[in-house]
């Protein structure tokens, strides 16, 4: 994109999303993030498989961030961002365990996860730096991890994704 912002003038912005989640994202693909998964079995009262020793970490993203930074990105102006790539995170990074255990209080779940063997290609930890979508676009994450997750259960809760 940046090539083609530099050769013919097209105006173009990328955008990288880290890890998003919440509400409709379905829990059965195979594309599904594992916080779909986990709130859909927690809630049922089912046991969630950390694969790998649940330390590994990732920078996610609730859904309302990724809006966030696409409409500020949209209208930025173009001698600014064009061909230009940003992240669109939190900036901040959460272990499989820990998510696993803020998910525990928000759903009522009183089991433990099921720990089975890392998933061959599996990256150890994601953090996105934030910093130039803070620069060029005012970008900063409007919804924090906790209250994502948070909105997530309260619409699984609430029927949501149940056919």
């Amino acid at each position: 994109m940046r090539a083609f912002a530099r050769v013919y003038g097209i105006e173009t912005v990328v955008l990288r999303y880290f890890n998003v989640f919440g509400p409709h994202q379905d829990p059965t693909s195979h594309y599904s993030g594992v916080l779909a998964v986990f709130c859909r079995r927690m809630l049922a009262g089912e046991q969630p498989t950390i694969f790998g020793d649940g330390e590994q970490s990732r920078d996610f993203t609730y859904i309302d961030n990724v809006v966030h930074a696409n409409l500020l990105a949209a209208a930025a102006p173009a001698e600014k961002v064009s061909g230009r790539m940003m992240n669109t995170a939190t900036g901040s990074r959460i272990t499989l365990n820990e998510t696993f255990a803020i998910l525990r209080e928000l759903t009522g779940y009183h089991g433990q996860p099921a720990y089975a063997a890392p998933r061959a290609g599996d990256i150890r930890d994601s953090l996105a730096d934030i910093r130039l979508a803070g620069e060029l676009l005012g970008y900063a994450p409007i919804v924090d991890f906790r209250e994502g997750l948070r909105r997530t259960v309260a619409w699984y809760r609430s029927g949501g994704g149940v056919d």
